[in-house]
């Protein structure tokens, strides 16, 4: 018996082992039936297949370049409707948008002094070295849209009353019809005034100018790049009062040039960096000047100070760079004393400045940028303008 039930036990495990084996086998055929599991992980599979093969159709779309990228090859156009495409009634009228560019230019003699009695034929406009026709290209008078912006930080914060007073007297010699709006830029960027013509409101938001502590430069010029100018005709201008040593770790310098020039904005610099080199230099020389051991007790204060003058140097230099692309200038006054006499020249400047408009050659509403360069006839004459400008998208 008990061999009897051994050779039941064996059959019994054969069995089952046969049906597990074929059971999915016969689950697979045509006909067999399929649990609601493997249901979902079918359609699973489908539809990861179906994915696969729709991303493969589809390229991979490129990065979306910077502003600075666009300074290269413009994007390809779409392609223009055929006839078919774009149906035409007998009798319509078809127009074609110009656009039309106008630059703000300032003209020196060789002894610096403003050349204001030009005509339209001194003027020669060139655009990615095209010359354009000079009868596309005319002189108005064009109100200015300009805002003050100052560097609130600790760098400039024991003298926002010399600010203040040099603020005042650069809105009282604008045109009757030029507007101000005043910003500041610390910590934070604050519009502390919109667009004015009122002396006596920009008078007001100068009360709040409160200092902070750090600098935030590039975003703030990002800023009124983008927001500030909206979409007026008018000349724009940015002047400020800043070292341009920026704290921030948010915008880039190259972000912000490439979205003043989209926005078409001048930028004019008050450097308070010749005034901070003076006073580092002192300092650097009444440490140096002591004794040897003073000077191993002081070697970090010293160290700071070189650290500063070199940081100095760097920030001048892209100071430079900023108002050249842009068609400023960049001012260097001594001393804080001398900030409302440096506005007054800002001042002159824009009531003296060409506003000269042209049609391009090239109509292509790519977003391509364009690089122009002006000269007048003749040579002896400088001409300051922004390097170019980026052509309007369909």
């Amino acid at each position: 018996m008990a061999r009897l039930d051994d050779k039941r036990r064996f059959s019994t495990k054969v069995v089952c082992c046969l049906v597990v084996i074929i059971l999915p086998f016969l689950m697979c055929r045509p006909g067999g039936s399929v649990t609601p599991a493997q249901t979902r992980s079918r359609k699973t599979r489908s539809a990861v297949s179906s994915q696969r093969q729709k991303s493969a159709a589809q390229p991979t779309p490129s990065p979306t370049p910077s502003l600075l990228d666009r300074l290269g090859e413009p994007p390809p156009l779409p392609p223009r409707p055929t006839k078919s495409e774009q149906e035409i009634s007998p009798g319509e009228v078809i127009s074609v948008e110009t656009t039309e560019v106008m630059l703000p230019v300032t003209v020196r003699d060789a002894n610096g002094r403003l050349v204001t009695d030009l005509t339209r034929d001194d003027f020669q406009v060139f655009e990615d070295n095209q010359k354009q026709p000079l009868r596309d290209l005319e002189l108005r008078q064009v109100p200015v849209d300009a805002v003050l912006m100052v560097d609130a930080s600790s760098s400039t914060a024991r003298n926002l009353d010399d600010f203040r007073r040099a603020a005042e007297g650069f809105a009282n010699r604008l045109g009757a019809e030029d507007r101000i709006s005043l910003i500041k830029f610390d910590d934070t960027v604050q519009l502390l005034q919109d667009w004015t013509k009122s002396r006596f409101q920009l008078q007001r938001a100068l009360t709040r100018i409160a200092p902070g502590m750090f600098t935030r430069f590039n975003d703030a010029l990002w800023l009124v790049a983008r927001e500030q100018y909206g979409s007026t005709r008018s000349r724009r201008a940015l002047i400020v009062l800043t070292d341009g040593i920026d704290s921030g770790r948010g915008t880039t310098l190259e972000s912000a040039v490439a979205a003043l020039l989209e926005a078409q904005v001048t930028v004019y610099v008050v450097s308070n960096t010749e005034i901070a080199r003076s006073a580092k230099l002192a300092d650097l020389e009444s440490l140096t000047n002591q004794s040897e051991a003073s000077q191993r007790f002081n070697k970090l204060q010293i160290d700071d100070l070189r650290l500063g003058l070199r940081a100095l140097d760097q920030s001048e230099e892209l100071l430079k760079q900023l108002t050249a692309d842009t068609g400023g200038r960049l001012y260097k006054p001594r001393s804080f004393n001398d900030l409302e006499s440096t506005y007054a020249e800002v001042a002159e400047e824009l009531r003296h400045q060409y506003a000269l408009y042209y049609t391009p050659l090239n109509r292509a509403r790519d977003g391509a940028f364009r690089h122009v360069r002006v000269q007048t006839t003749n040579q002896a004459y400088q001409t300051l303008t922004r390097i170019g400008y980026f052509a309007p998208r369909r």
